[in-house]
């Protein structure tokens, strides 16, 4: 993996059923990633699914800087149920530099140890699937659901480039099948996208369509063109 692929890639340590998900689902939407477990079943079983995979205790943070854990600016934690390996996890990475770090919780005093700790992003697993979690460590898109019919719906901040045009004037519907289904104002609650609607400097747009490309906005920063 090159320094470049590192920087923009993301780290995901615990590759259980929710931080392997939270692997497979990056790597399914083409990012560089980086997996690292304890157990080396695990790491064998995935060898084949992730580009890169480490046996490694991830508590060790010399262990996780021979690695080139240090170059990677994002990383999700995905240890649970044992608290201390999460929390000295999340310590380590804090100690090597890592900027952003997504942790899952197991309960709301485990969440506000990590976050103590150095995790900037507290996950719990209940309310936030692996697949949603990593359409957001991505930093594209501010929040993604997934619904059961193979449609989507996502908050994502305009383009500069659509700052002063009407939905009318995008045509997103019919050039790429996304529907702006609201618009959230700053101060003021959301209010129904209407054809004539002028999209602002500030706003959050609520969008829906397929799948596949409602993760294109996220993909490519912006909408698809």
């Amino acid at each position: 993996m090159s320094d470049s692929d590192r920087s923009g890639g993301v780290v995901v340590i615990g590759l259980g059923r929710f931080g392997g998900q939270v692997a497979e689902s990056l790597t399914e939407l083409g990012h560089e990633v980086l997996g690292i477990d304890e157990n080396a079943e695990i790491v064998q079983k995935l060898a084949d699914v992730l580009t890169h995979v480490v046996h490694a205790d991830s508590t060790d943070e010399e262990a996780l800087r021979q690695i080139g854990v240090a170059e990677f600016n994002r990383a999700v934690v995905g240890i649970g149920t044992d608290i201390e390996a999460s929390v000295l996890t999340v310590l380590a990475l804090t100690e090597l530099g890592v900027e952003e770090i997504w942790a899952k919780a197991i309960s709301a005093k485990h969440g506000r140890i990590l976050e103590r700790v150095g995790a900037r992003h507290v996950v719990y697993p209940e309310a936030d699937m692996g697949e949603r979690v990593a359409h957001l460590v991505t930093g594209q898109l501010l929040d993604f659901i997934e619904l059961d019919d193979g449609y989507a719906i996502a908050k994502v901040c305009p383009p500069e480039e659509t700052i002063g045009q009407t939905l009318t004037q995008l045509g997103l519907r019919s050039k790429h099948g996304i529907t702006v289904v609201a618009v959230k104002r700053a101060g003021r609650e959301a209010e129904t996208a209407l054809p004539d609607t002028v999209i602002e400097h500030g706003d959050t747009l609520i969008v829906s369509g397929p799948t596949k490309k409602v993760e294109r906005i996220g993909d490519r920063g912006g909408f698809p063109r």
